[in-house]
């Protein structure tokens, strides 16, 4: 059983969308869905550099737009069940038909324009913490008036907050914590800093006429799967102000009997968290066009096991 997901916010690296461009059609693909959404995706997919592609606003309809390229190059896909990381899980929704194409970008722009400007109201931030136990980590991050924004499972959370408050995170980490990382996000998703951007969000949404999901939509407010293009729609509003639980993704992925993994472009950071969780499972991460033909040898073995 294949598991198609799509990274979140971060995973983003500058010229990362110029060799998805050179393949056939691709360039006026994104052309058209520059004109749709007011933003020029192809520039800031070929050409910005990494602090202009930090922007929410820019970052966000990027990372769908690339998500749903490389998707569109492994041609027809039936896999068992989608899933994405905070901004991802939009481009998991035009993967499995509640949203096309169009409809996903110009929500995500809206999306990244609406918490850019809750972002802006107080300096934040997320840091990612590497190592110790969840439990402990989670109690350390409330003491010091944290969130646990992101609770991605492989002994991975992210704590978002005011700059102040990560700043003294960085002296002061949970027992066990072998590192604090920072991250290439421009303010403190998923906690009550975004809660301005849930109104605006609402309102976008509300002119979308979303489809029920074609193939298992896994939600990562909770893990559990979602049978209508209504409530994940309503999920996806709720989200921006409330906890990724990707952990609690991936042990629905291994409930589901998942066999295989494919994360679209910009591949990489949730293969590596689902090859320390789900042992077994094989993976792939698509960077470049460079992996298609590999990804396409896995679809062929899983997508209709």
């Amino acid at each position: 059983m294949l598991v198609l997901v799509a990274p979140g916010q971060g995973a983003q690296t500058p010229g990362f969308l110029t060799p998805w461009l050179e393949l056939p059609g691709s360039a006026d693909r994104v052309a058209a869905w520059s004109d749709a959404i007011g933003l020029d995706l192809a520039h800031y997919g070929t050409k910005a550099d990494a602090e202009e592609i930090r922007d929410t606003a820019v970052a966000q309809p990027l990372l769908v737009a690339a998500g749903l390229l490389s998707a569109a190059a492994l041609g027809a896909v039936t896999p068992g069940a989608v899933a994405g990381h905070s901004v991802g899980e939009i481009t998991a929704a035009a993967f499995a038909g509640i949203l096309d194409d169009t409809s996903a970008l110009t929500l995500v722009r809206k999306r990244g324009l609406a918490m850019a400007d809750a972002a802006a109201i107080t300096e934040t931030g997320m840091s990612a913490l590497l190592g110790g136990d969840p439990e402990v980590s989670v109690a350390h991050l409330e003491r010091l008036g944290l969130t646990p924004a992101n609770v991605n499972g492989a002994g991975q959370i992210v704590a978002a907050g005011t700059l102040e408050q990560l700043a003294v995170l960085n002296e002061d980490k949970p027992e066990g914590v072998r590192k604090v990382v920072p991250l290439k996000v421009a303010g403190a998703f998923h906690t009550h800093h975004m809660a301005p951007a849930v109104d605006a969000l609402a309102k976008a949404a509300a002119e979308l006429a979303p489809a029920d999901p074609k193939f298992t939509y896994v939600s990562n407010k909770d893990g559990q799967t979602v049978a209508t293009g209504a409530e994940v729609l309503q999920r996806l509003v709720g989200q921006v102000a409330n906890p990724v639980r990707w952990d609690l993704c991936m042990e629905t992925f291994k409930e589901l009997g998942a066999t295989a993994l494919i994360e679209v472009s910009p591949g990489g950071t949730l293969v590596g968290l689902a090859k320390r969780a789900l042992p077994g499972v094989k993976t792939l991460a698509l960077k470049t066009p460079d992996d298609l033909d590999a990804a396409r040898e896995l679809i062929t073995e899983h997508a209709n096991a």
